[in-house]
Formats: structure tokens, C-alpha cells, sequence
């Protein structure tokens, strides 16, 4: 068995919305430098694979057959403009083969799903992954097909029946929420910048599932101006006793980085060290509660060469079991690559010099504290549905 299975090629680099759009995949290939510099991915027991495209009937479990069409009639005329679709929008702008490098994403997270499930590895990443915006009819938010989604319906296909989905990046994960509304097989977990000020405005406490899955949908909305303590307060008052009371057999998890306090289109104010943390406690919990069973996926992310490289390569190391302290310093040749390609300075550590603490939900609630006010609406809405006391 290998201890990860990360699905990688520089192919995957080819999901290019063009100059000027946020998700500029050199944010994936500095991540993939800094992580091959640094050792991680040259450690016994890390399995490197290039993934294949996701097939269209892979595809359709997820996404309507109307909509891969749509997708495919974009890829080969980029002037296309299909709003029905999503597609042609700014936020997701068509262009030449657009459904191949879709395809070829969800196809890297597919893998890491059915490696993890048959146990052929432990822990499985795609960080070029996390596609969690795209509905199953239409593109949104920087997403075309959904590959958590695709992953974690991969997951049911091959017999898994409760599936925890962990999602931590700063947008509300909707497009994974959506699809699996109606399922009771699959939790769905999202701490998020609340809908009233961020894209892509859902992920309030009331949406808890559909009929027949009531409190399998869990939202935590999270003010303006979160930081490391709070985030990681909101995370340990409702992420652990629901998983524990869930018994999953298999957590997925999506890691998007724009929580961090430098992301330019959100307003959540997290560090390195904070993100780290996250991947560490949800790392621990697959471990406890899944037999280290772990599937993780990156997600936005827009602070592209301060934020996402450390951030994801701690991802990678902690899911590799070789955790890298966090006052590594970044590798000479990494940081002269970027000044050398970007004109601009690279950090200089794996650190930003904070030390995450938080003070525990147990320790009291304060009702007029906008923080707490999200955490007991969170608790107030699901803990219900699985037994437990939403006060304690």
C-alpha cells in the first residue's frame, strides 16, 4: 500500500482560463516545484501518477449528458457564449479544450478516490482539484465539472455507503452540497465567509438536506475578519462531533486557500499556520474515525505565489505522514525560479509566524459575538438530527 497517491502531470496545468483570470494554474505548478524541492514527493511511500480523463459516462454519474455537450461545442469554438451553461462568462470564460483539461482534473481526483477505496494507498491529492462551484448542468465560479463530486459518487459507485465531505475553502462549497442534497449516504460539511458578502451567496445554517437527508448538509457561515483563533474555534465545535457521530468510512476533503488573510477576493483572515493546522485535524480525524481512509483536493486560491504553493505542499506533507515544520525555509532554487520567471520575491519560510490557538466551544458562548452567533445557528440547525446537544 502507499502511504499517498498523488495524481500529477504537468497536463493538468492546461485548466487555463487565459491572462488575467484568477485561477492561473501557476499557483498548481509552483505547489508541485516547491513540494518536489522540498522532498516530499520523492518520500517512500508517495506514489506519483499522471491521471486520465474522466470518461463521459464517468462525467454523466454527476453532470447531465446536454452539459457535456455544451462543454465539448465550447472547447472547440472558445467565442461561444451559452449562459443556459454557464459557459462564456467572466468568471468562466471558454477556451480551446476546455473539456479535456476539465476531464483530465476530475480524472486526477477520480483516481485518488478508487486508489484510497481499494487500498492501494492510505490517503489520496489533487491539488489541481476542487472544482466544488460546478452544477450538474452548468459551469460556475471558475469550475466546470465538479471532480469532488465525481470523486466522492466514484466512492458510492464502488460500494462505500457513508462518505464525510469536509469543505474549507473560503466560497461555500454548493456545487458538492447540490449534487448530494438528497443523498443520506454523504455528509457534506462547508466553513465558509458567510453568503452575505461572498460569492456565491448559499451555504446558510437553514440548508440542512433534502427530504429523507435531513442534517447531512452543514453550513457554518463565518464573518468577515475570521481569524486563525475563531476559524479553528467554528472547526472544532462542529467538524469533529459530527463526523464522530457520522462514522464515515471515507473522508474527502476540499482545501481551498483563499481563507488566508493575503487572498485577494475574499475576506477571511487565516495564515499559513492556521491552514496547516486544518490539514493536520482533518488528516487526525480520517486516521480515528476512517482508518486513515483520506481523499483531499485543493480548490481557489488567488494569492498565487505567497499563499498557495506553502499551503499546499504542507497538504501534501502532512497527507505523505512527513509533516514539514513549519519554519522550513523555502529552497534557494524554488525562490530563484520565481524571482527569475514572476520578478517577484518568494517567501522565505513555510511559516507566517503565527502560532493557531483557539479556546474551545465548551468554554462558554458569548450571544453577542457574531462568531458564536454562526457557530450556534450551525449547531442550533443539524447537531439535532445526529443526537447531539447543540448547547455543549
Amino acid at each position: 500500500m502507499h502511504t499517498v497517491h498523488v495524481a500529477w502531470s504537468d497536463a493538468l496545468t492546461g485548466y487555463d482560463f487565459g491572462p488575467g483570470h484568477p485561477l492561473n494554474p501557476v499557483r498548481v505548478d509552483l505547489t508541485i516545484r516547491l513540494a518536489r524541492e522540498l522532498g516530499v514527493l520523492g518520500g517512500d511511500g508517495v506514489h506519483v501518477e499522471a491521471p486520465d480523463l474522466a470518461d463521459d459516462a464517468t462525467l454523466r454519474t454527476v453532470h447531465t449528458a446536454g452539459y457535456l455537450d455544451a462543454v465539448k461545442a465550447a472547447s472547440a469554438d472558445p467565442d461561444t457564449v451559452d449562459l443556459v451553461h454557464g459557459l462564456g462568462t467572466t468568471d468562466d470564460p471558454c477556451f480551446a479544450g476546455m473539456h479535456e483539461a476539465s476531464a483530465l482534473v476530475a480524472g486526477g481526483t477520480i483516481a485518488a478516490a478508487r486508489a484510497v477505496w481499494s487500498g492501494a494507498a492510505l490517503h489520496g491529492v489533487n491539488v489541481a482539484g476542487g472544482l466544488h462551484h460546478a452544477m450538474p448542468a452548468s459551469a460556475s465560479g471558475f469550475c466546470v465539472y465538479n471532480d469532488p463530486a465525481l470523486g466522492i459518487r466514484a466512492l458510492l459507485d464502488a460500494g462505500a455507503e457513508r462518505v464525510a465531505y469536509v469543505d474549507v475553502d473560503v466560497h461555500h462549497g454548493d456545487g458538492v452540497q447540490t449534487v448530494f442534497y438528497d443523498d443520506p449516504r454523504v455528509l457534506t460539511i462547508s466553513l465558509h465567509e458567510t453568503p452575505r458578502t461572498l460569492f456565491p451567496g448559499t451555504g446558510y445554517p437553514s440548508e440542512t438536506g433534502g427530504p429523507g437527508a435531513e442534517g447531512s448538509a452543514v453550513n457554518v457561515a463565518l464573518p468577515p475578519g475570521t481569524s486563525d483563533a475563531g476559524w479553528l474555534r467554528a472547526f472544532h465545535a462542529v467538524v469533529p462531533p459530527l463526523l464522530r457521530a457520522w462514522r464515515p468510512q471515507i473522508l474527502v476533503s476540499q482545501h481551498g486557500c483563499d481563507s488566508h488573510l493575503e487572498d485577494p477576493l475574499a475576506h477571511l483572515a487565516l495564515t499559513v499556520d492556521g491552514q496547516r493546522e486544518s490539514y493536520r485535524l482533518l488528516h487526525d480525524l480520517a486516521h480515528e474515525l476512517c482508518d486513515g481512509r483520506w481523499v483531499a483536493t485543493g480548490g481557489g486560491g488567488y494569492a498565487l505565489i505567497e499563499v498557495v504553493p506553502r499551503a499546499w505542499t504542507h497538504l501534501l506533507a502532512i497527507a505523505a505522514e512527513r509533516p514539514l515544520p513549519p519554519e522550513t525555509e523555502t529552497p534557494s532554487g524554488w525562490r530563484a525560479h520565481i524571482e527569475a520567471r514572476y520578478h517577484q520575491t518568494a517567501p522565505l519560510r513555510m511559516t507566517d509566524g503565527a502560532r493557531p490557538t483557539h479556546s474551545d466551544w465548551s468554554t462558554g458562548y458569548d450571544p453577542a459575538d457574531p462568531l458564536d452567533q454562526a457557530i450556534h445557528a450551525t449547531r442550533t440547525a443539524v447537531f439535532p438530527a445526529h443526537a447531539l446537544d447543540p448547547t455543549y
